[in-house]
């Protein structure tokens, strides 16, 4: 039998502003609308108040949109709203994601006295001519800035990097690469740039006014990724992320090992190990029916035990580590073979996938093309879904 879901040990909390949104952002944001501030402050301490008892977190992630933007005194704002609901144990990783240009040293001892010990920066690039193609508001020398103060003060630093952006060749990757590790950071996450429908990148893309790279270039630029991180001390520990030994980020690590988290916020969306709800993605909406007591979830996808077993697969491969046969039943009461059937020896043959009898797991060229082996995987076993 299944092991029944824990109590959430982990909580997001989005936080929708932003000064500027980029052109391929198709997050639950709002740009130059500082003064909701007030107004989602208060929303946010309603819906926390749907808690029935103060929460005791081992993780704790603040993401957006962009948390930084609130400033020092917003931070500090947004963390009484907290208190007494979320609730960070002794040794919890706790992390805010910020824009460079809004690090400061007010910003930073802010955090800190917050309790924030890790900080995910939005850097994408120290290439000026490619954060200007990314449509991105900040320059190289405010992510070394940003760096700098955030290592002074003892945090731990993540840096997202961003490949395949419009005219971005692969020997500025890998020159971005060297420079972002000069900066000694203990994680990075590599992305490439998705043009996703409703942003005005893919709508530039569909006239004809940005081209996307090839898939070639594509493949080229993340595989020389994995080589250079590697050769500089990282662990490729998941599709998209790389971490020094002892600095994976423990809060992902929860999402990827399907544990219960709590969520909160446009857009947030929580998860029981069987059940995810996802709040209404516009922040007004959200507003307006968090200050009515109306719940403000919008959708609720309830997964039958097969599709939560599924979905287990598909986030368990994405980790380099794989999935280990007995934990894996444990969870689910099911055998990974029965729910892969011929696919996992189709897999194997084709080199995509290893197996030793005990674990399975993908090899660098299952990595690559992951997201076309997921068709027929999470094909059966949802139900009930709906509107929330």
């Amino acid at each position: 039998m299944p092991v029944a879901a824990a109590s959430p040990r982990a909580a997001y909390v989005h936080v929708p502003f932003c000064r500027h949104r980029c052109g391929y952002c198709d997050f639950a944001v709002v740009a130059g609308r500082d003064d909701l501030v007030d107004r989602y402050l208060g929303a946010m301490r309603q819906e926390l108040g749907r808690l029935p008892a103060p929460l005791d977190l081992e993780t704790l992630y603040v993401g957006g949109g962009t948390p930084s933007h609130l400033g020092a005194e917003g931070l500090r704002r947004l963390w009484g709203a907290f208190a007494g609901r979320l609730v960070p144990v002794a040794g919890a990783e706790v992390t805010i994601e910020a824009n460079p240009a809004d690090v400061d040293r007010a910003l930073v001892a802010a955090a800190v006295e917050c309790g924030v010990n890790r900080v995910s920066l939005g850097s994408q690039s120290l290439s000026a001519d490619t954060l200007a193609a990314l449509d991105r508001d900040h320059s190289p020398d405010q992510v070394r800035r940003a760096v700098d103060l955030l290592r002074g003060a003892g945090l731990a630093v993540n840096l997202d990097v961003m490949t395949a952006a419009p005219g971005q060749t692969l020997a500025a990757v890998g020159h971005d690469l060297d420079d972002f590790l000069a900066l000694a950071p203990q994680h990075l996450s590599v992305y490439c740039l998705t043009w996703e429908r409703g942003t005005r990148f893919r709508g530039l893309l569909n006239r004809g006014v940005l081209q996307q790279a090839d898939e070639d270039l594509e493949r080229q630029m993340f595989e020389g990724a994995i080589d250079r991180l590697e050769a500089g001390g990282f662990e490729h520990y998941e599709v998209s992320n790389f971490a020094l030994p002892g600095h994976r980020c423990r809060h992902n690590e929860g999402y990827w090992d399907c544990r219960p988290w709590e969520a909160f916020g446009p857009g947030a969306a929580r998860f029981d190990g069987r059940t995810r709800i996802t709040n209404h993605r516009s922040p007004f909406t959200w507003m307006r029916r968090v200050e009515a007591g109306l719940d403000p979830a919008a959708d609720h996808d309830r997964m039958t035990a097969e599709g939560a077993a599924r979905e287990r697969i598909v986030v368990g491969l994405r980790r380099r580590d794989g999935i280990v046969r007995g934990p894996f039943r444990a969870a689910t009461g099911m055998e990974i073979d029965a729910l892969l059937g011929e696919k996992l020896l189709e897999w194997v043959g084709n080199g995509w996938a290893t197996d030793d009898g005990l674990r399975v797991g993908l090899t660098r060229s299952g990595l690559l093309l992951s997201d076309s082996l997921w068709e027929g995987v999470l094909g059966g076993g949802r139900g009930g879904g709906g509107k929330g």
